[in-house]
């Protein structure tokens, strides 16, 4: 339990909630409920062994940040409990609740034991392919997946690691509980829309015709670009990124509007396949009050490569 100040206030309760949801208990000294309430939190942070962080804010010493909460969330009274996830307040309760009231909101902000365990793994997983180790880090990404099913970042590592060592039939049916999603365009995934058309570039790959019959055809007429897709898809599918962004560049050059833009859609695609997956959002802003409700903003090194084929489409297009 840490008792939360305005000089602690980001590292301790914003930054915290980054990696483990937090709940917030502003209280006072002469509030009756704040007393019966304090207690029950600090054995319920016990019992939930490390699944949320709980801290404290006397509102008597700071009152700058509980009026800001207490704004917020539309609240004039205490003992008032805010949940942080993710660098933000996402919900609250106000009163001295049961027991039972208080592990149920608990239980729709804080993870399970297998999903922590789950986590766990995945961290794992992500070390082992970073450490090109691919086979270790298949059995993790199972291993994750059987205790957290939902786990997207989890499928979506476990497809990636299946299809680089060439495992198509297992990536498709590991890829269908995200198909749908993948295909949504009203709220496009833009990783997921990538690891689709990867896989289709896969799946096509065994009917395609080979680099030399598609090159002689390329050679004998610039403009066929259908021979020139089908060697990017080629290309795609053995993990030449950059040589099949370089075909599609030819066509996207010679015609933007190809077969619906497909060359730029699949150009774009290769390029968020080879960038590293965002980093978690910072904390949300808050500004109601002086106080700003912000962590700092962190910024990914670029990668050369990828910034050299982004102004290579940039180029083509304008």
């Amino acid at each position: 339990m840490t008792d939360i100040t305005i000089q602690n206030f980001e590292s301790e309760l914003l930054q915290a909630s980054m990696q483990q949801p937090v709940l917030l208990d502003i209280w006072a000294p002469w509030c009756g409920p704040c007393k019966a309430l304090g207690p029950l939190l600090e054995k319920l942070e016990v019992a939930y062994a490390g699944r949320f962080k709980l801290t404290k804010l006397n509102s008597d010493e700071q009152p700058e940040i509980s009026s800001q909460l207490s704004q917020a969330f539309g609240v004039r009274s205490i003992p008032f409990c805010v949940m942080f996830v993710g660098g933000q307040p996402v919900d609250g309760f106000v009163g001295a609740l049961p027991e039972a009231q208080i592990r149920e909101f608990l239980d729709k902000h804080v993870p399970s034991t297998e999903a922590l365990e789950a986590e766990e793994e995945l961290a794992e997983a992500e070390e082992l392919l970073a450490e090109g180790d691919t086979e270790a880090a298949l059995q993790r990404l199972q291993d994750t997946l059987a205790k957290d099913p939902g786990n997207e970042t989890a499928r979506f590592d476990f497809v990636r690691a299946l299809l680089e060592i060439g495992q198509t039939a297992a990536a498709i049916e590991a890829f269908a509980p995200l198909a749908a999603k993948a295909a949504d365009t009203l709220t496009p995934n833009p990783r997921l829309a990538a690891l689709a058309t990867w896989l289709r570039a896969c799946q096509s790959a065994p009917q395609a015709r080979d680099i030399d019959t598609l090159a002689q055809a390329i050679a004998a007429n610039k403009r066929d670009f259908e021979a020139r897709f089908e060697l990017a898809q080629s290309l795609l599918a053995s993990q030449q990124f950059t040589a099949a962004m370089d075909e599609l560049l030819e066509i996207i050059m010679r015609d933007k509007a190809w077969n619906g833009e497909l060359a730029r859609k699949t150009y774009v695609a290769i390029l968020e396949l080879m960038a590293k997956p965002a980093p978690k959002v910072a904390a949300a802003e808050v500004k109601k009050g002086a106080l700003e409700l912000a962590g700092r903003a962190h910024v990914e090194p670029s990668d050369p490569v990828l910034d050299q084929y982004r102004r290579k489409l940039s180029m083509a297009l304008f």
